[in-house]
């Protein structure tokens, strides 16, 4: 039987092609998916990844094959078949490995509405059928195959999009985008088309070899050539846009990065002005100011576990209007709950267009704490250092600790959280504090327990 562990991992499909998937495996996936989900429909998308097209193709003749119409939309975004997905109440596949290097490739599945995959709800059931049928034989096929149709949604993804944030009206703006060679190369000319954006574009020539940088926005090495582009060109702000777009990271006219959690207390505001009383998910190594900003226009914050299948989950169970994390994904409830860069960009141009301010000055208001960043440490027995951070901290004066998400320990001026990769033997630690002196001793002291 074919092991499928090292390349099915908590909420999608992603490994080496072909080496460890091929468009054998992608055909019986498409199968699986199709019966899992019990779909009679499904849709399709890849990103720019010279393997995309044929493993694409190899999954749609596999659900096709068991008797689901398969609706192809061709080179998109994630949020773009996330939008699919919801629009045509279809389950959704997604090939894309992100920004991980060239030669992989993945799936990022739905179901209809956007709805996650995840090893609990559905993705470990896909990879027992897919182990069984390369190890007993393809499945038997329908006796009536599925309809193979083509459509082009980017139209209709702009408009949606433009439907919820209106820019018709905000003073011009420079703005630099660099697309990393992904996806937003193929996104962001037709949603900013005609609006009052001088666009910079860096990059958005659709080439997964990724020639020029990484196509991960969170790594600062990737940033450099647009914080350089925003200074040289004197640009209002700069984004940044991951492989598959669906993340974006932002930098202000300064070419500063501007937190994540800055994003989200901004874009949080916006919506609890259309959402009153809303709530707002937010993960638990978020800033404290994410928190106080909902509560400080109404809302309620509801803290989660780091990850994109808990926050959707939480969304879905409270009707949150919105929620945001470290790593720049940004869930909206307007969206089916699924993540959108291109929507929190478009929730940043409005707000710096609406008013006269630059940006840093903006976001000012939504970044009050100093922060480590995350810190990894790779360690021999993740639950054994864990233990000895608990032991350190627990029983002392005016400090809580909290396991929602691997170990939370607060105090009333600062808080760190570590927890464990799922699929690498590391520790990762992020500090926030009051003052950066706070949190360069708070660090040294969890980093000395932690690598012992």
């Amino acid at each position: 039987m074919t092991d499928l562990s090292q390349i099915v991992k908590a909420y999608d499909v992603r490994g080496v092609v072909p080496d460890q998937w091929d468009e054998t495996l992608a055909e019986l996936f498409g199968a699986a998916f199709v019966q899992v989900t019990g779909a009679d429909a499904i849709v399709i998308g890849y990103d720019m990844r010279p393997s995309s097209p044929s493993l694409s193709g190899a999954f749609g003749r596999g659900a096709a094959a068991l008797g689901a119409d398969v609706t192809e939309i061709g080179l998109c975004s994630t949020d773009e078949l996330y939008y699919a997905s919801g629009a045509l109440n279809l389950p959704g596949a997604m090939f894309t490995a992100s920004h991980n290097p060239a030669q992989y490739n993945g799936i990022k599945l739905c179901r209809a509405g956007a709805a996650p995959v995840g090893q609990d709800t559905g993705l470990a059931d896909i990879r027992a059928l897919v182990e069984h049928w390369t190890a007993e034989g393809a499945p038997e096929p329908a006796a009536a195959p599925g309809t193979l149709t083509r459509r082009d949604v980017l139209k209709d993804y702009t408009a949606h999009l433009r439907s919820l944030v209106d820019l018709s009206g905000i003073r011009p703006l420079k703005v630099v985008v660099d697309a990393g060679n992904g996806m937003g190369g193929h996104t962001v000319p037709t949603v900013f088309e005609g609006l009052p954006l001088d666009l910079d574009a860096l990059y958005f020539e659709l080439d997964g070899s990724f020639p020029n940088h990484e196509a991960n926005p969170l790594d600062p090495k990737n940033i450099t050539d647009l914080q350089a582009r925003v200074r040289a060109v004197g640009a209002d702000l700069g984004l940044a846009f991951d492989g598959d777009a669906d993340r974006c990271f932002v930098v202000d006219e300064n070419g500063d990065p501007v937190s994540p959690s800055a994003i989200t207390a901004l874009v949080a505001a916006r919506e609890l002005a259309k959402h009153p009383g809303g709530t707002v998910i937010h993960n638990c190594i978020t800033s404290w100011s994410v928190p106080e900003v909902v509560k400080e226009h109404g809302g309620t914050p509801v803290r989660t576990r780091v990850g994109h299948s808990f926050i959707k989950a939480e969304m879905a169970h409270t009707g949150a209007i919105f929620g945001g994390e470290h790593s720049a994904h940004y869930y909206f409830r307007d969206f089916w709950n699924a993540d959108t860069g291109m929507l929190a960009a478009m929730h940043v141009l409005a707000a710096l267009g609406g008013q006269d301010d630059p940006l840093s000055q903006l976001v000012a208001q939504y970044d009050r704490y100093a922060a480590s960043g995350e810190i990894n440490s790779t360690v021999d027995d993740q639950a054994g250092r864990l233990d000895a951070i608990k032991a350190a901290y627990e029983g002392r004066d005016g400090i809580t600790l909290d396991e929602l998400d691997g170990l939370t320990v607060t105090a009333a001026d600062w808080w760190f959280n570590v927890r464990p990769s799922n699929t690498e033997p590391l520790l990762r630690l992020n500090v926030e504090a009051r003052d950066q002196a706070t949190v360069d001793r708070i660090r040294d002291e969890a980093l000395g327990t932690i690598r012992g």
